[in-house]
C-alpha cells in the first residue's frame, strides 16, 4: 500500500491575520489507517482537515504554500468537488452539509451527483443505514431529528459515495457515549474492512484513543507531527483521563486505555494511595425546578422534573440523545 495524505512543507495563513495556522506541515498518512488529529483549540485541527479535500485555500482563500496529495492528487491543481469521489467529509456542524429535506434523499444527494446507477445507489443506502443504526430515521425531515441523529445522517451521507479518504471534524461531539462507541465502531471496521483511510479530528479523546492507530499532534506555531497515539499525545501532554493517570504514576508508555491500565497495575500495582474525591459544594440554591413539564408539540420530553442546584456543585447531564438533556 501507499500513502493516502502527502503533506510537503504546507504552511496556510489566513486572510487578513498575520500568523500562520499551519506551519511546514509535512507527513504522509499511509492508506487503510485510522488517525486521530488532537490538539487545543485554535491549533490547526479543522485548517489541517479542510486541506485535505481542498476547502483550505480554494474556499477560504488565504496564502498558502506546499503541496498536499490524496489518493496521488494535488488538492491545488482543481476544485475541492474534483476530489468529491475520493474524499468525504463530514463538518463540525452537520447540520451545515444538509442539502434535502428527507433522510433518505440526504443519503442519496451526493452519488447522484456523482452519477452512479440507482440499483448502486439504493444498495449503498441500505448499507450505510444498517451500518450507523439509523434506519428508522429513513422517513424522517432532517429538521425534526436530534442533535446526535443529525450528526449520524451526516456521517452516513458521507460514507454513501464510498470515499477512500474519510475525513471527520468531531463527528461524536453531539453523540451520547454508547452513540459515540457505535460510531467509531463503525468507522474502525470501514477501516479494516475496506481499507478506507480516517482522519479524525476529536477533543474527547477517551472515546477515540483505543481506536486509532496514528494521531497527529497540532499546536500553534509548531509543524503538525505524526505518531504512534500514546507520544502524540505525550508530545500534547494530553489524553484520556486514564493517561493522565498514567502519567501521575510514571508508566511508560502511557496508557490511552483502561484495559491497557489494567495489564499494567496487574505488572506494576500503583505507589501510594488515591486520594478522596473532594466534596460537592453546599452553598445557596442557585437553581429550582419544580414539576417541569415540556415537550415539542404533542411529543412530550420532560415530565415531573424537580432538582436543585446549589453554589460550588458539579452536576453531570447525562442521557441518550432524544432524552431531553
Amino acid at each position: 500500500m501507499g500513502d493516502a495524505i502527502v503533506f510537503e512543507r504546507v504552511g496556510f495563513t489566513y486572510p487578513d491575520a498575520t500568523q500562520q495556522v499551519l506551519t511546514d506541515a509535512s507527513f504522509s498518512v499511509p492508506e487503510g489507517a485510522f488517525v486521530l488529529v488532537a490538539g487545543a483549540t485554535g491549533a490547526g485541527k479543522s485548517t489541517l482537515l479542510r486541506a485535505v479535500n481542498g476547502l483550505v485555500p480554494h474556499f477560504t482563500g488565504g496564502t498558502f504554500a506546499g503541496r498536499v496529495e490524496v489518493m496521488g492528487r494535488d488538492t491545488m491543481r482543481g476544485a475541492p468537488r474534483d476530489l468529491a469521489d475520493v474524499v468525504g467529509f463530514v463538518p463540525q456542524d452537520p447540520a451545515a452539509s444538509f442539502v434535502l429535506d428527507r433522510v433518505e434523499d440526504e443519503l442519496a444527494y451526493a452519488m447522484e451527483n456523482l452519477g452512479l446507477e440507482r440499483s448502486m445507489m439504493r444498495r449503498r443506502v441500505e448499507e450505510t443505514l444498517d451500518l450507523l443504526d439509523i434506519e428508522p430515521l429513513r422517513d424522517r425531515e432532517v429538521r425534526s431529528l436530534s442533535g446526535g441523529e443529525r450528526q449520524r445522517v451526516a456521517i452516513a451521507a458521507a460514507m454513501t459515495t464510498a470515499p477512500r479518504v474519510l475525513v471527520m471534524d468531531e463527528p461524536t461531539s453531539q453523540l451520547d457515549p454508547q452513540g459515540a462507541e457505535d460510531v467509531l465502531a463503525a468507522l474502525q471496521r470501514l477501516v479494516h474492512d475496506h481499507g478506507i483511510t480516517a482522519l479524525v479530528a476529536e477533543h474527547r479523546l477517551e472515546r477515540i484513543a483505543g481506536f486509532v492507530d496514528l494521531a497527529i499532534a497540532c499546536r500553534t506555531g509548531s509543524p503538525p507531527i505524526l505518531d504512534l497515539p500514546g507520544d502524540a499525545l505525550e508530545r500534547l501532554g494530553a489524553g484520556p483521563p486514564v493517561a493522565r493517570l498514567g502519567r501521575l504514576l510514571g508508566w511508560s508508555p502511557t496508557p490511552l486505555t483502561v484495559r491497557e491500565a489494567r495489564r499494567r497495575v496487574q505488572v506494576a500495582p500503583a505507589p501510594g494511595t488515591v486520594p478522596p474525591p473532594a466534596s460537592n459544594g453546599h452553598g445557596n440554591v442557585l437553581v429550582r425546578a419544580e414539576r417541569v413539564e415540556a415537550g415539542y408539540g404533542s411529543h412530550p420530553v420532560l415530565a415531573g422534573i424537580d432538582l436543585e442546584l446549589r453554589a460550588g456543585e458539579v452536576a453531570a447531564l447525562m442521557g441518550r440523545n432524544g432524552a431531553g438533556k
